[in-house]
């Protein structure tokens, strides 16, 4: 794994099992801080507008608006965003690549490329 530097996460995904797995992967690497979490569309709009974040994990199927629109919408708030788009549907990727997310993460993917992914970015 490369070596990161400080990054602070929000979590964005309405399966709780979801974020609670990220959340104890995320706390257990040293330099990562997950700022918080969201369950909706208008909760990350909240979120993002109110707590400044380095990465972004964006749940692709997140309810509340399409995927691309909320992209943009946390874009707006907070351009510096990088965002790592996840689903379990691997057919999202290249859709969620074209709306302008940094990385595409599979949801069954092993922690070690979970972390692989994030580093890359916080470089």
């Amino acid at each position: 794994m490369e070596q990161w530097s400080t990054v602070t996460i929000l979590i964005a995904d309405d399966q709780e099992n979801v974020r609670a797995a990220l959340r104890l992967l995320l706390e257990q690497t040293t330099c990562i801080g997950v700022a918080g979490e969201a369950v909706d569309a208008t909760g990350l709009l909240l979120l993002a507008a109110y707590t400044p974040a380095d990465l972004l994990l964006l749940d692709w199927e997140l309810p509340g608006l399409p995927a691309d629109q909320l992209l943009r919408l946390v874009q707006y708030e907070q351009p510096a965003l990088q965002v790592v788009a996840m689903s379990s549907r691997p057919e999202a990727e290249p859709e969620a690549l074209q709306a302008g997310a940094a990385a595409f993460l599979s949801k069954g993917s092993p922690p070690e490329t979970v972390l692989d992914i994030l580093a890359s970015l916080s470089n």
